[in-house]
């Protein structure tokens, strides 16, 4: 009879509040290890949700490292009430809030504007594990094209997307970061979802008649195949 073979069960939230509590103790305390494991385990989370309220990443770099000296020498305030990670988003949220306000740009993320609640798409996981070359090409173009189209989405919409989207934080969970309710969440990220597919269809549309070109090499390759075999054929003489 073979051996069973038990599956690892995740550890639950309890479990990892209390985790977060320790890691957050240690570091207090002073130890280095600690410090470096939280920056490498919440750098993409923070960095991500700083960048959706300021506008670029030399911005977003500088709110995280001061959202980190914050959290680090408060460290004592956190009782794992919610996830460390979730703790540190919402200071880089007011760092980076403090950080547009001292520039004179008023950005505003709470509930106030009467968003209406609706219902939230579901969004399908992709998974790029084996595709080839052209393929990654493809899709890093696809990126570099929706960053762009990210950053120019107003900082209510652009915060909510960052979270949920890029980030792949739940409905939940964003509204913890963002101090706004469950449904304000949802209704925002669908109006940044619409909002992006609009500027997208713009940019496609510009960029039609640039499509499909066939100049340069593959040109060259065509004119000099075919004169060749007009030449072979005696229907062309060279000069």
């Amino acid at each position: 009879m073979p051996a069973l073979q038990l599956q690892p069960v995740p550890p639950t939230a309890a479990a990892a509040a209390a985790s977060d509590v320790q890691l957050a103790l240690s570091a207090a305390a002073g130890d280095a290890a600690a410090f470096e494991t939280i920056v490498r385990r919440h750098n993409r989370l923070l960095f991500r949700t700083a960048r959706g309220v300021v506008p670029d990443d030399a911005e977003a770099q500088d709110v995280v490292q001061e959202t980190y000296l914050r959290a680090f020498t408060h460290l004592h305030a956190y009782r794992g009430d919610a996830a460390l990670g979730t703790w540190l988003a919402r200071i880089a949220i007011n760092v980076a809030l403090s950080a547009q306000r001292k520039k004179g740009r008023l950005v505003q993320l709470d509930d106030v504007g009467g968003d209406a609640p609706e219902p939230e798409d579901a969004m399908p996981g992709q998974n790029h594990d084996s595709e080839t070359p052209d393929a990654t090409a493809q899709r890093h173009e696809v990126r570099d094209l929706l960053q762009a189209a990210i950053t120019e989405l107003p900082v209510i919409y652009r915060s909510v997307f960052m979270l949920r989207a890029v980030q792949e934080l739940s409905v939940e969970e964003t509204a913890a970061c963002l101090g706004v309710s469950e449904d304000v969440v949802k209704t925002r990220f669908l109006r940044a979802r619409a909002m992006l597919r609009e500027r997208l269809a713009t940019r496609v549309e510009s960029g039609a008649a640039d499509t499909f070109a066939f100049a340069g090499a593959r040109c060259d390759a065509v004119l000099a195949h075919v004169m060749a075999e007009l030449v072979r054929r005696g229907l062309v003489r060279l000069h």
